[in-house]
C-alpha cells in the first residue's frame, strides 16, 4: 500500500513539474526576437561567450533539472529536435513526460498481469511517445520546408535578375513565405546583419533545417562567392533541380503507397484479432498474461512483429 502512495505521489509530482515548465515556456514574441539577434551576435562577436550565457537555450525552467541535463551530452539532441519541431516548452518538460507515462504504464501492466518484463517493455513504448510526436512533428516541419524551397529560390533568382542584391533578396524570401523557411530565413538575415559572415550564416541555416536539398544551395553559393559566375542562373538551375527531386520523390511515395498500407495492415491485424478473441472468450485470451507460457508467447511475438515492422520499413523506404 505504500509503495503505491508512492509511486502516485511520484507520478504527480513529475506531472506538476511538466505543467510548471509548459506554463513558464510560454514566451512573447519580442523577448524570442531578442535572443535569437542576441544569439546572431554571440556566434559574429569577439565577445561570443559573453553574450552567450545570456542567450543559452535552457534545458528545463526547473534550475536543478536544468544543471542535470545540462552536463549529458544526449540532452543536446533532444534540445536540438525540440528546436527544430518548434515544439513548445523545454526539452526536460518532454523528458519528464517520458518518465511519467513510462511508470504508469509500467505500473498499470504490472498490476493487470503480474508480469515484470512485458511491463518494462510497455514502459519503453510509452517512454518514447513524446520522442515519437516530436519527430513526426519536426518530419512535418521538414517536409514543408523542402515543399517551398524551390519556389523561395525562384523568387530569389528573379530578384536577383531585377537587380536587387543577394541579402535583399534573402529579406524578400523571408518576408513573402511563412513559416518554416521564412522563419529560418530571416533569422539568417539577422545573423548577417549583426556581422556574421554570410558563408557562417548559411552554414547555420543548414544545420538548424534538415533539408538535404538546400545543401545545394549553399555549397553552389559558397562556391560562387569564390570563383564568380552568374549566381541567379546558378540558382535557378538549383531550383529547377529541387523541383525534379521532389516530384520524383511525390512519385516513389505513390508507388510505395501498396507497401506501406499493407505493412500497416500487417502490424495492425494481431492486435484486432486478440481484441475480438478476448472479447469472445476473455478466458482463452486471458492465458497469454496469466501463464509464464502465455507469457513468454506474448513477448517473443512482440519482438518478432518488432522485427518485422523494421524490414518492412527498410524495404518500402526509398531514398531519393
Amino acid at each position: 500500500m505504500i509503495g503505491v502512495i508512492l509511486l502516485c505521489a511520484l507520478v504527480v509530482f513529475l506531472f506538476a513539474l511538466g505543467l510548471t515548465s509548459l506554463l513558464r515556456a510560454r514566451r512573447n514574441e519580442a523577448d524570442e526576437r531578442i535572443r535569437s539577434r542576441l544569439g546572431a551576435l554571440a556566434a559574429a562577436d569577439a565577445n561570443a561567450e559573453n553574450v552567450e550565457l545570456l542567450v543559452r537555450r535552457q534545458m528545463s525552467d526547473v534550475p536543478w533539472f536544468n544543471r542535470f541535463l545540462e552536463q549529458m551530452r544526449w540532452a543536446a539532441n533532444l534540445s536540438r529536435l525540440v528546436a527544430m519541431s518548434k515544439a513548445p516548452g523545454t526539452p526536460g518538460l518532454y523528458l519528464l513526460m517520458s518518465a511519467s507515462l513510462a511508470i504508469t504504464g509500467v505500473y498499470s501492466l504490472y498490476l493487470f498481469t503480474g508480469g515484470l518484463l512485458g511491463a518494462g517493455t510497455v514502459g519503453v513504448i510509452m517512454a518514447y511517445l513524446p520522442i515519437a510526436w516530436l519527430k513526426r512533428r519536426k518530419n512535418k516541419r521538414m517536409d514543408r520546408f523542402q515543399a517551398q524551397l524551390p519556389e523561395a529560390l525562384d523568387l530569389l533568382a528573379r530578384a536577383l535578375k531585377a537587380g536587387h542584391t543577394f541579402g535583399g533578396g534573402m529579406r524578400m524570401v523571408a518576408d513573402e513565405f511563412e513559416d518554416p523557411i521564412g522563419s529560418e530565413i530571416r533569422q539568417t538575415i539577422d545573423e548577417i546583419n549583426y556581422g556574421m559572415d554570410a558563408d557562417r550564416a548559411l552554414d547555420s541555416l543548414m544545420k538548424r533545417v534538415e533539408c538535404p536539398d538546400l545543401k545545394f544551395f549553399v555549397v553552389s553559393v559558397n562556391i560562387q562567392r569564390e570563383t564568380g559566375g552568374n549566381l541567379a542562373e546558378i540558382i535557378s538551375n538549383i531550383a529547377r533541380l529541387v523541383r525534379e527531386r521532389f516530384q520524383l520523390h511525390g512519385k516513389i511515395k505513390v508507388l510505395s503507397a501498396e507497401g506501406r498500407i499493407s505493412a500497416l495492415i500487417l502490424i495492425l491485424l494481431p492486435f484486432a484479432v486478440a481484441g475480438i478473441l478476448y472479447v469472445i472468450n476473455p478466458g482463452y485470451m486471458s492465458l497469454l498474461w496469466t501463464t509464464e507460457l502465455g507469457r513468454t508467447m506474448a513477448v517473443s511475438a512482440a519482438c518478432s512483429m518488432a522485427l518485422g515492422a523494421f524490414v518492412i520499413r527498410r524495404m518500402i523506404k526509398i531514398k531519393v
